[in-house]
């Protein structure tokens, strides 16, 4: 694996075509836990460096409980790995988020996150991130629109220099059914390595398009998903840039939502960014 940065922020445009709804309107439904679980696995290939294939794999579990008027409490536990040749990476995280939210319209929260990571063979040092920011998202009829922003830190003790995160990211999710869905995203990550005096900025440009169907009368669901990464690095490290893709198919089963759209407007619609490399300044 090779030494870059995944820092993602999403800023995305929908058009007036999507203003069109094929699906019925979704109507407030009893509030009640809901929630998914998924897992994945897939290929990670740097197209400048080699023409290998990293293998890829993860997944998550999200639980959303309502309480109060309209305020709902979203937890989430996420695992990912990339490898190759018997090394490997991965990074286990949990994310907590608060919103409140009328399904006809709109929700508004924010979002902690915190998550730690590991080589292959073990390690006696600690190596952990988190994040914080604002989120919100709107309804329009099909569509759903997702923003999200942060700051955090890259933390450990063994490392010698300091890593702050920072970044945004958008999405647009389209139902063309009740259960089929489309997403788009783009976003923008910035790791910023201080010490003493000297700077350097790690930044990358992410982009994925994702597909799920569930089965209808089933809390089953497939989907496929492809991210791109483009990673600059400058002055302090020497100036490079490179692209990063990752290909996934997977899992999901849901349980107290009846569609994809019921599960967007009602249950866990939050969610955090998943770096093509795990972590937000691979190193490797």
């Amino acid at each position: 694996m090779k030494k870059l940065l995944a820092a993602a922020g999403l800023v995305v445009l929908a058009t007036p075509a999507f203003a069109a709804d094929p699906t019925q309107p979704v109507e407030e439904t009893v509030r009640q836990v809901s929630g998914y679980g998924q897992i994945y696995g897939g290929g990670l290939w740097i197209s400048e460096f080699s023409d290998e294939t990293l293998w890829a794999a993860g997944g998550a579990a999200r639980i959303n409980v309502p309480f109060a008027e309209r305020w709902n409490a979203q937890g989430d536990f996420t695992v990912d790995a990339v490898g190759q040749d018997g090394n490997s990476l991965h990074g286990v995280g949990g994310a907590a988020h608060i919103f409140w939210r009328d399904p006809a319209s709109y929700a508004f929260g924010g979002f902690v996150q915190a998550s730690t990571y590991g080589f292959s063979g073990g390690s006696d040092e600690d190596l952990w991130s988190w994040k914080v920011g604002p989120e919100a998202q709107a309804y329009f009829g099909n569509v759903t629109l997702y923003a999200q922003a942060y700051y955090g830190a890259l933390e450990s003790d063994f490392l010698p220099f300091d890593v702050d995160l920072m970044g945004i990211r958008g999405v647009v999710r389209y139902f063309a059914q009740d259960n089929l869905r489309f997403d788009g995203e783009l976003g923008f990550h910035r790791a910023n390595l201080s010490q003493g005096g000297l700077e350097a900025d790690f930044d990358t440009i992410a982009a994925a398009l994702q597909a799920t169907y569930r089965f209808d009368g089933t809390p089953w669901s497939v989907f496929g998903r492809y991210q791109y990464e483009n990673i600059s690095i400058s002055q302090g490290f020497g100036e490079a840039s490179f692209d990063s893709h990752k290909v996934m198919v997977g899992l999901r089963a849901s349980f107290g939502s009846s569609t994809l759209i019921d599960e967007d407007r009602n249950g866990a619609t939050m969610d955090t960014y998943q770096p093509n490399f795990v972590m937000p300044f691979p190193f490797l």
